[in-house]
């Protein structure tokens, strides 16, 4: 089977290359390598996600699955105050969202996890563009462990494209939350929010 990005470990020999990315009126340095999600470039689903956000954030965040760290770094310098958490599987990706918080100085806490494996504690917001390739199962997963790490009266936002699986998707998040909204679509990819998980979750 060829590497993934959400492999643990990549094996990929090593070809790191720095991007620079304007957002907000701000400018951000990128590095990225061969072996994690979207080198060379900040994804559409991305890029949209980040345009989603509806409301204004504060106290813990989540970027779930941060790959190079672009959606921690990023929201850490548009929203003031807060204090982002960033995960991953992906060793590589761990070492480049470090490199990349020192790189534009951004105050982080970066930690290596399986899912919710090694993340304590609860969140005002949680964001994640989901490894669809790994499957549904653990797709499923992450949003179950999304619910339970959520702090009352706050979100989740999620980026998934519709033709891999966004309306089924949302249908098993409303499994989960009492509040379950696509807050946007384009180019194919919807943005879906979800509040308020469900007793017992």
């Amino acid at each position: 089977m060829s590497e993934q990005y959400f492999d643990s470990t990549p094996t990929s020999v090593s070809s790191p290359v720095t991007i620079d990315i304007v957002y907000d009126g701000e400018m951000f340095k990128f590095v990225t390598d061969s072996g994690v999600f979207s080198k060379g470039a900040l994804d559409k689903g991305t890029q949209i996600l980040l345009n989603s956000i509806d409301e204004p954030l504060s106290g813990n965040v989540l970027d779930l699955g941060c790959g190079w760290g672009a959606v921690g770094i990023i929201l850490s310098k548009l929203y003031k105050g807060i204090n982002i958490t960033m995960a991953d599987i992906n060793k590589r990706a761990v070492e480049l969202a470090n490199i990349n918080a020192k790189k534009n100085r951004a105050l982080v806490k970066i930690i290596e996890s399986d899912g919710f494996q090694n993340i304590d504690g609860s969140f005002n917001y949680i964001f994640l563009n989901p490894p669809i390739r790994a499957g549904k199962k653990i797709v499923y997963n992450l949003f179950s462990g999304a619910a339970k790490h959520l702090k009352p009266g706050g979100a989740l936002y999620i980026v998934m494209r519709k033709r891999q699986g966004a309306p089924s998707a949302k249908e098993y998040l409303k499994s989960l939350f009492e509040n379950v909204d696509t807050i946007n679509r384009k180019a194919g990819y919807h943005i879906i929010k979800c509040k308020e998980a469900k007793n017992g979750i």
